[in-house]
């Protein structure tokens, strides 16, 4: 099973007041453990940015104007997030909300609305009445996010990444020790298992250079020697 945990940082709210992404960060999950690959990229949002905006995530119109625009980067994005997993997002309905309005100027299709797993959504219901933003459950895991200054959504996605792994039961939640089947009897109930000898014994790995200088070795230890004993 193939997850992507995502982030993005953005000049606001609202997409269709003209607010755009600048910022997008993205771990791969394969059955729960991180497979070491990331996507991440800043984007031109092609207006200036909100000093409100700016005190969150820091990316000023210096920084972003020589970034490429989001219809240079579409497709790379595409490719990454694929077609068959599911985005792990925090508070997936303003993250999947932007991504879909620069989809759709970029004349590309929109991700459907059961295409995200919302982690802020699995924290309230798995702690009721308490804080469920991404520091409070960083807290309550004792999750390490000390460099976490400004949000950054590569940084982010990252630390959502080990979140979302604690909300859903610990590392790899599917790694289950099943029992070995031990067959039944003949009156139906369980037979123990016991081990039984192999049909063919295995071949020996040992070389004859290994046998003849093992046994010149023990040749010098003597009579007493462990291996000379009967």
């Amino acid at each position: 099973m193939r997850e992507i945990v995502l982030d993005t940082e953005t000049t606001g709210f609202e997409p269709e007041q003209g607010d755009r992404i600048v910022e997008i960060g993205a771990v791969e999950l394969y059955n729960h453990v991180p497979t070491g690959k990331v996507y991440h990229q800043y984007i031109n949002p092609e207006r200036s940015m909100p000093q409100e905006a700016f005190e969150v995530h820091g990316l000023g119109d210096d920084f972003l104007r020589d970034k490429p625009v989001f219809a240079k980067i579409v497709d790379e994005f595409i490719a990454f997030i694929g077609t068959d997993a599911k985005l792990v997002i925090h508070n997936a309905s303003f993250d999947v909300k932007f991504l879909n309005a620069e989809l759709k100027w970029a004349n590309r299709p929109q991700l459907p609305k059961d295409c995200a797993i919302d982690t802020l959504m699995i924290a309230r219901k798995k702690f009721p009445g308490s804080p469920a933003s991404l520091d409070a459950l960083c807290r309550r895991f004792g999750i390490d996010n000390s460099s976490r200054t400004l949000h950054g959504a590569l940084l982010d996605s990252e630390i959502l990444a080990e979140v979302y792994l604690e909300l859903i039961g610990g590392k790899q939640p599917d790694l289950v020790l099943a029992p070995v089947s031990a067959g039944r009897n003949s009156s139906g109930g369980e037979e123990e298992w016991r081990p039984s000898r192999r049909p063919v014994a295995l071949p020996s790995r040992i070389t004859e250079e290994e046998k003849a200088a093992h046994a010149a070795f023990v040749e010098k230890l003597g009579e007493k020697a462990l291996w000379s004993r009967g």
